[in-house]
């Protein structure tokens, strides 16, 4: 007897399928806060930024050097005292040496030492300052100065006489008392000469007519005349904000001389030379004058 065996055949298995992946979003969340906030906080920076920013600008500074007026009159005081001692001289012996001891009080050790070969003992002539002149007076640096001058001499040899004029540059050191002393003994220079430079002449412009002229004459005509003895209550009517001062001379006008008006809006600028003829010395004296003239109910000098 045959057994048959009948086997089941097992069902196929359902195949997987394959999962999609995917992109979860929304859940790392600290990194998202993260960001907005770098973001939020960026763009407030930026807007604080813009409106406080600072304009960066280059700086020129401008160094401003202010002239200082230094007074020398002490200087030349005591210049002139020096070259007084300095260029007279006699020829006894027992002067010189006086002279000598008053150098003392002018010049340094080493120039008083330098100085005494200066006068011979038989030196055949005398000499007196007749006149002095300081020319210019130039700050060397804060304690030592130069000096320039003209000094006259009259040079006595036996009967003769004569007059001598020479000009020197001297040194001259200031302590911080004002003390003084001379460091650069009297040098050979030369005294400044007359400039080459000759004005241009002014010519009137046309802007002031025939009229305005004749009564521009008239005015300073008769203004003038009673100037040189004007007192200041009678210059009032005449001049404004003090333009001319008081003179109290005894002057008689003669003429104005190639008058020159120029007229700018209600101005006139006058340039005039009046003629005086000085009672005292009994010269031709010749002002120069340049004057700002305006009219409302008469003329009048305003500068």
């Amino acid at each position: 007897m045959k057994i048959k065996i009948e086997r089941k055949e097992k069902p196929d298995k359902p195949k997987k399928q394959k999962k999609i992946p995917t992109i979860k979003v929304g859940t790392h969340k600290k990194l998202t806060i993260s960001l907005w906030v770098l973001l939020i906080g960026s763009m407030s920076f930026g807007i604080y930024k813009n409106f406080t920013a600072i304009d960066m600008h280059t700086v020129h500074e401008k160094e401003i050097i202010e002239k200082q007026v230094v007074d020398t009159n002490s200087i030349e005081s005591f210049t002139e005292s020096f070259v007084k001692e300095y260029f007279s001289w006699q020829q006894a012996q027992d002067l010189q040496d006086k002279r000598n001891e008053r150098l003392k009080n002018y010049l340094t050790e080493n120039l008083q030492q330098l100085n005494t070969e200066m006068i011979r003992s038989d030196i055949p002539t005398s000499s007196i300052v007749t006149s002095f002149q300081v020319w210019s007076v130039k700050q060397h640096n804060d304690i030592e100065y130069d000096v320039l001058f003209s000094v006259g001499q009259q040079i006595t040899e036996g009967e003769s006489k004569k007059n001598l004029t020479s000009t020197y540059s001297i040194t001259v050191y200031v302590d911080e008392v004002r003390n003084m002393v001379v460091i650069k003994n009297p040098t050979i220079d030369g005294k400044p000469q007359k400039a080459s430079y000759e004005p241009v002449l002014s010519d009137s412009d046309g802007t002031v007519d025939a009229t305005a002229t004749e009564e521009i004459n008239s005015f300073l005509d008769t203004f003038f005349k009673l100037y040189p003895t004007a007192t200041e209550k009678e210059l009032s009517y005449y001049v404004s904000n003090q333009a001319l001062d008081v003179i109290n001379k005894d002057y008689v006008f003669v003429e104005l001389v190639n008058p020159v008006y120029t007229q700018v809006d209600n101005q006139v600028t006058v340039i005039v030379t009046v003629k005086y003829l000085d009672k005292e010395t009994k010269v031709t004296q010749f002002s120069q004058f340049e004057l700002a003239l305006q009219k409302n109910e008469n003329w009048k000098i305003i500068r």
